[in-house]
């Protein structure tokens, strides 16, 4: 038995949330390791839907434990409201199911704020950020001013943190126009949560080792794609954190080898929330289709997703990036209306063929992608949940993905239902 790692192989809304479900079956402990509560999983269970952000999506599963890692930037009040939102829906979370890692950093008010401001006075420079102060938190972690879980516990000391912070993020505030904030009032917004924090702190690489010594068996659960990675996504216009499968490692505080099988989530098709280059989106029918057919509207956001073709350059490359081991294929079923089906093989730039996706983001929006195209199916294969019911045309277009990204599609969902997935190889047997 082996550990499993999940990461997105595009922007982000790949369906990870149904897949680590999925997974998490044989799973003890599934692992969230970077991320906030930007990102945003649905889970459909008999006929339920949850939305989670913070929580790991094995919550939904009894018996499970759910875990913060050092890696996620962790908003408590949003973390307690998405609680009580599920546990309206009798999904109880206690701290016998849910580890916090004491060296979490933590989202403050000031952080949003100034997420917020600085996108507002951006205008046609804007990113797309979501103004939850996610990036502003990432940025005080590296700037070691930020203010861990741990601080909680240390009156005296977190006044310390928080003056620090604020020497920072009150000039930057003077200089948006906006007024300074004292230290009280961080600090009586943290006392109020803090009482509820507490109880689920622990130390999570100390949790994880021994869990592994016991045999139990970690799913690590990532947010967003590799094309949304702070080193290797399309910068500027990527997440605040590193969303590849060495990540697991890092924000959880286990060795590298503890990663385990790395599955990568592709859709069938291409998505982007936000601004950004996208070299195969498409402003026609066909794009408007996908969207339809897809219900392509972002989790947390609600922001309509832009749609396009298979970008099988970026796949392979987000395959060699995060280490993926096997793919999971995604929303299979939304291609079933199309009579021809287009995959992007390469790229033309200045006149020249590309194998990959160049790093400036002036040629990533100048590339011209070149496409090979392959029949449609013309028929439903929503809900199929065996490969030999699947239509030849849909098997070869499975098959055109793997030799093009040079790696094994191992699992293929044909609906959000967590019975609708086909398994050909079992990440857990590796």
């Amino acid at each position: 038995m082996t550990n499993v790692t999940v990461i997105g192989m595009q922007w982000g809304d790949e369906g990870k949330g149904k897949i680590v479900d999925c997974l998490s079956e044989r799973a003890d402990i599934v692992a969230r390791f970077q991320g906030g509560h930007n990102a945003g999983h649905t889970l459909v269970i008999d006929g339920v839907t949850y939305k989670l952000s913070l929580l790991p999506s094995g919550v939904v599963r009894p018996g499970k434990v759910g875990v913060i890692g050092a890696g996620v930037a962790l908003d408590p009040y949003a973390l307690f409201d998405e609680i009580k939102r599920v546990s309206a829906q009798n999904l109880a979370i206690t701290p016998e199911n849910l580890k916090i890692a004491d060296n979490a950093c933590l989202i403050l008010s000031v952080h949003g704020e100034l997420d917020r401001m600085r996108e507002a006075a951006a205008g046609n420079g804007k990113i797309g950020t979501t103004g939850r102060g996610i990036g502003p938190v990432y940025e005080d972690k590296a700037g070691r001013r930020a203010v861990r879980v741990a601080d909680l516990s240390d009156p005296e000391g977190l006044r310390l943190r928080l003056e620090r912070l604020l020497t920072h993020h009150n000039a930057l505030r003077v200089g948006f126009g906006a007024e300074p904030v004292a230290v009280e009032t961080l600090e009586a917004e943290l006392a109020e949560v803090t009482p509820k924090l507490l109880p689920f702190v622990t130390s999570v690489p100390a949790f994880l080792s021994a869990a592994e010594k016991n045999g139990r068996k970690i799913l690590f659960e990532g947010a967003q794609g590799v094309f949304l990675d702070a080193d290797h996504g399309t910068f500027p216009f990527v997440t605040s954190s590193n969303t590849v499968s060495a990540q697991a490692a890092i924000g959880c505080g286990v060795g590298t080898k503890s990663v385990g099988f790395v599955l990568g989530i592709l859709k069938a098709y291409a998505t982007r929330v936000g601004s950004g280059p996208f070299p195969t989106e498409l402003h026609d029918e066909t794009g408007v289709t996908l969207g339809e057919r897809g219900h392509e509207f972002g989790t947390v956001t609600g922001r309509a997703r832009r749609c396009g073709r298979f970008d099988a350059v970026m796949a392979r490359q987000a395959a060699l990036t995060g280490g993926v081991d096997g793919i999971a294929l995604t929303k299979l079923d939304v291609l079933d209306v199309f009579d021809t089906l287009k995959i992007c093989v390469a790229y033309e730039l200045d006149g020249k063929r590309i194998d990959y996706l160049p790093a400036s983001s002036r040629d990533q929006d100048r590339v011209t992608p070149i496409y090979e195209e392959l029949d449609g199916w013309g028929v439903s294969t929503a809900g199929v949940s065996k490969r030999e019911d699947l239509p030849e045309n849909a098997l070869r277009y499975i098959r055109r993905i793997e030799e093009l990204t040079e790696r094994p599609v191992t699992l293929i969902s044909t609906s959000p239902k967590r019975e609708d997935t086909i398994l050909l190889r079992d990440p857990w047997e590796n």
